[in-house]
């Protein structure tokens, strides 16, 4: 026997493949990674952490086809904020459900607990997800909560021992602690958080980007994690690193989209603006992107844009630049 794990990282996943990988069956780990569950590489933590549970890891790179199939158009429609929980649920799980052949495996399992999120883990919800994902052979398994829910066909055949699996409900973190001290777990990432759709400030930049632009590509939606975005009166964007890494990365994610503001001499922040932008909303940028830097309000430097010299000076503070942050 051998199950695929939808695994974020967390302590739930880890248990969950904990209480598979007990009963003597291979578990692959699966990251499917929709593009927003957090701003740094984390691969090598869940690599290591899926090891100490005895399954192996892979990261499943379905960014482009979230954002074209999910994220702007869920069935059952979005949380508090821009999260299409119970959506992205079910296509993380046809993702693995149609993976099964290739890696010769016979069920999926998931860390979910019952009644632990208030959108896509209550008991309706989960019927929903199992719908929308096309599990028509029962071969999803929720191993820690396995025991308040309906039998699943690998409990049904004997492939799982249900009675060994959990009937952990609620947000009380209580018993998952107890099963890592039983096995002897210490590394795993702190609950809650992960999802960058579910914090009001990335939202709003996602809605912003999609009243201007209709086409959100990859690279796209992995610049709103970076930078300070502003939108500026004539329409225009603008991203602003806040410190190396983050320039760094800017320069990375960088579309032809975006033009960069070069600074000649200068040292500051890395900033990209519209490849289209107005004369106008170009004459603020150049002021901004040299206000993010040391440069002394009181003379006029050189600055660069597609190929063309300009001279502008920087803003005596950065107080009023908030009415153009989109936060």
């Amino acid at each position: 026997m051998k199950a695929l794990a939808l695994f974020s990282g967390g302590l739930d996943s880890m248990l969950a493949m904990k209480l598979i990988t007990s009963q003597g069956i291979e578990v692959k780990a699966l990251n499917i990674n929709i593009g927003f569950g957090s701003r740094s590489d984390k691969s090598e933590d869940m690599k290591r952490r899926a090891a100490l549970v005895g399954a192996d890891f892979e990261m499943i790179d379905v960014r482009n086809a979230y954002l074209q199939k999910v994220l702007f158009n869920p069935q059952y429609g979005y949380g508090k904020h821009f999260n299409p929980c119970i959506d992205c649920h079910a296509f993380m799980f046809k993702t693995a459900l149609s993976m099964l052949e290739a890696e010769k495996a016979d069920f999926i399992i998931t860390g979910e607990v019952l009644g632990q999120r208030p959108m896509s883990q209550r008991s309706d919800a989960m019927a929903k997800v199992k719908r929308l994902a096309d599990d028509e052979e029962d071969l999803i398994l929720r191993p820690m909560c396995a025991k308040n829910l309906p039998e699943t066909k690998p409990e049904r055949l004997g492939w799982v021992d249900r009675n060994k699996l959990e009937g952990i409900s609620g947000r009380s973190r209580k018993r998952q602690l107890e099963l890592a001290a039983q096995f002897g777990l210490e590394d795993f990432e702190s609950p809650g958080g992960g999802c960058l759709l579910t914090l009001d400030s990335f939202a709003k930049k996602i809605k912003d980007f999609k009243e201007f632009d209709q086409n959100m590509q990859v690279n796209d939606a992995q610049l709103l994690k970076y930078g300070r975005h502003l939108r500026l009166p004539n329409g225009a964007k603008m991203i602003v690193g806040r410190n190396e890494l983050e320039n760094q990365l800017l320069r990375g994610l960088k579309t032809d989209k975006y033009e960069e503001i070069k600074l000649g001499e200068l040292i500051g922040a890395y900033s990209l603006v519209d490849q289209n932008i107005s004369k106008e909303d170009l004459n603020l940028a150049l002021k901004i992107a040299l206000t993010y830097t040391k440069a002394d309000p009181n003379k006029s430097y050189e600055l660069s844009f597609k190929d063309e010299l300009f001279t502008q000076s920087p803003f005596e503070n950065k107080e009023h630049l908030s009415e153009f942050f989109i936060s």
